[in-house]
């Protein structure tokens, strides 16, 4: 039998869609500052806060991750192998 697998982000899963939905929206709004052709400043500006956005989102998971799958990792198996994969994921995320 398949063991199922618990998200450690289940408890924040509607806080990240919400904020996700946000993004989506700040994404079509620059979409059509760019067909309007509004000033280059003014979408940039928009740029930089979906990024922000996007980085939070990133950083709930990140820590639901750590707290939640690597902690329990590190007690049940191999405390190495799950260390050097969470270094292996902030170097993705960080780029």
């Amino acid at each position: 039998m398949k063991q199922e697998h618990t998200c450690s982000y289940f408890e924040n899963k509607n806080n990240l869609l919400r904020r996700l939905r946000r993004i989506e929206g700040q994404i079509k709004g620059i979409q059509r500052m760019i067909e309007n052709e509004k000033y280059c400043a003014d979408i940039l500006i928009q740029i930089a806060a979906v990024r922000a956005a996007l980085n939070k989102v990133g950083l709930i998971i990140l820590e639901d991750h750590t707290k939640g799958c690597v902690a329990e990792a590190i007690h049940t198996s191999s405390g190495d192998q799950t260390i050097n994969e969470l270094v292996d994921i902030l170097h993705k995320f960080i780029k």
